[in-house]
């Protein structure tokens, strides 16, 4: 039983890289294809077949959670360096609607992926069912965003829950903001980033920092 766990343990780098290997797979295919990207494209790409493809991932759902998961902890890494600059608090504030916005314009057939249903799809297998999967990945940026208000300034006695407030309606802002402004582009990056952050500065410009935190 000990060489088995052994033998498990050892071959878990090389399961590891061939995953990662699939997900930039993946992510070729979706940087071309958008919504319509399918398992066959993806599987076509890695140079395997479905059902190998299905082995790593379960099915579309647990590819899609996958690369989700990958895209949505690379956002969150960049706006933590935003939040975390050595800037004043306006700065920072207009950094990080500038790092999602920046995000999703750089690669907007990725940001279509995670959060449009696939369009003028006829057949199951064209595409995959995303869209309805957009809510979670909204949430998970929503409570990390509340933990890094909280964790920065004094909301005083219901501030944990005051900071879930703001960080969940300030997520629903960009994302909102952003996907109006990425189909429609009314206006430069920096205007809306600007526009955006008068909307929020009242009360953040009031509110003092945390006394045991890290400040913002």
């Amino acid at each position: 039983m000990e060489t088995t766990h052994q033998s498990s343990d050892q071959d878990r780098p090389a399961a590891d890289r061939r995953r990662r290997e699939l997900l930039e797979a993946a992510d070729r295919v979706v940087l071309r294809d958008g919504p319509q990207a399918s398992m066959n494209a993806i599987a076509a790409e890695a140079g395997i077949t479905k059902p190998i493809l299905y082995r790593h991932f379960g099915d579309k759902g647990g590819l899609y959670r996958a690369l989700a998961k990958r895209h949505t902890d690379a956002l969150l890494a960049s706006l933590r360096v935003a939040v975390d600059a050595p800037a004043d608090r306006r700065e920072r504030v207009e950094a990080t609607l500038d790092t999602y916005l920046a995000a999703i314009e750089a690669r907007p057939q990725v940001y279509r992926f995670l959060m449009h249903p696939a369009e003028d799809v006829h057949q199951p297998e064209a595409g995959f069912d995303v869209g309805r999967h957009s809510a979670p990945l909204l949430r998970r940026l929503g409570e990390e965003l509340a933990k890094v208000i909280h964790d920065r300034v004094d909301l005083g006695p219901d501030g944990e829950q005051l900071a879930r407030v703001w960080g969940h309606g300030m997520v629903g802002m960009m994302h909102a903001a952003g996907d109006w402004w990425l189909g429609e582009r009314p206006c430069s990056r920096a205007q809306l980033v600007s526009s955006l952050a008068d909307l929020l500065w009242g009360r953040l410009a009031e509110v003092a920092d945390r006394e045991d935190g890290p400040g913002f």
